[in-house]
């Protein structure tokens, strides 16, 4: 049975499915399944931003959706632990985390550089790759206007870029291992996230603030929870839109 209330709602709004497709980013095509397959919803955050668009509520447009206390309840239960700062994480946190990978092994950074001096890190990308683990790396392209910005909002201009060229060298024995790719990518980076299956820590990127002195989530996936997701989902944007390098060096222009 077919979303009449959506469709209603945007009829009398006065916008096309083309117009309201355009203001979410996403494609007519899916608008249209959103209103005749009764099981494509979509994500939680589209669900927000169409109830805003035609000034709904979301219970009225998806009548069986949970409430917003539900919600808030499982995203309780997602977080597993909340830091100040970067610095007071754990050391063996991120070993903790990537050992126990088993089908996502992934690290988004502009630069992570302290973590390509860990001997640690390095041996378990070895084990994993051996294991058949598929491992991604998206770091920052150095050429690009993201990572020069982030230089700048970070107070450290142009070093930015040389310590994700310095990354990247010390990760060179990296390269040649099975299952392992590095991408570039020149995304505005909100947060760093380090994913391990269900469960990642995102490090924030504050304006004037190094990363070491942000704040960093230790999420977990668990039944009905969003939050996790959300962040997860973002690691696949990036990845999807990063350019792919065969080599430390590869890195001349910027991603497309």
């Amino acid at each position: 049975m077919a979303n009449e209330r959506l469709r209603g709602a945007i009829v009398e709004s006065g916008l096309t499915l083309e117009q309201v497709a355009e203001r979410l980013g996403a494609s007519p095509k899916t608008v249209e399944r959103w209103i005749s397959e009764p099981n494509r919803k979509p994500y939680r955050r589209f669900q927000y931003a169409v109830a805003s668009m035609l000034r709904r509520e979301v219970s009225y447009l998806w009548p069986d959706e949970r409430t917003s206390e539900e919600v808030t309840a499982s995203s309780d239960s997602e977080l597993v632990q909340l830091y100040p700062h970067r610095s007071v994480v754990p050391q063996d946190a991120w070993a903790k985390l990537y050992a126990n990978a088993t089908t996502h092994f992934d690290v988004l950074v502009y630069s992570g550089f302290w973590l390509t001096e860990d001997p640690r890190f390095h041996r378990l990308v070895r084990e994993k790759s051996a294991d058949g683990v598929p491992v991604r790396f998206m770091l920052g392209d150095p050429d690009s206007a993201a990572v020069a910005v982030r230089g700048q909002d970070e107070g450290i201009g142009s070093a930015m870029a040389a310590k994700i060229r310095n990354a990247l060298m010390n990760y060179a024995p990296l390269f040649r291992l099975p299952g392992v790719e590095f991408r570039l990518h020149d995304t505005t980076l909100y947060n760093s996230i380090y994913r391990a299956d269900n469960e990642l820590l995102a490090n924030g990127h504050l304006y004037g603030v190094g990363a070491y002195l942000a704040p960093v989530l230790h999420l977990q996936r668990v039944p009905g929870g969003e939050l996790f997701d959300t962040y997860a989902e973002s690691v696949d944007r990036v990845w999807q839109g990063a350019r792919r390098i065969t080599s430390p060096t590869d890195h001349g222009g910027t991603t497309t």
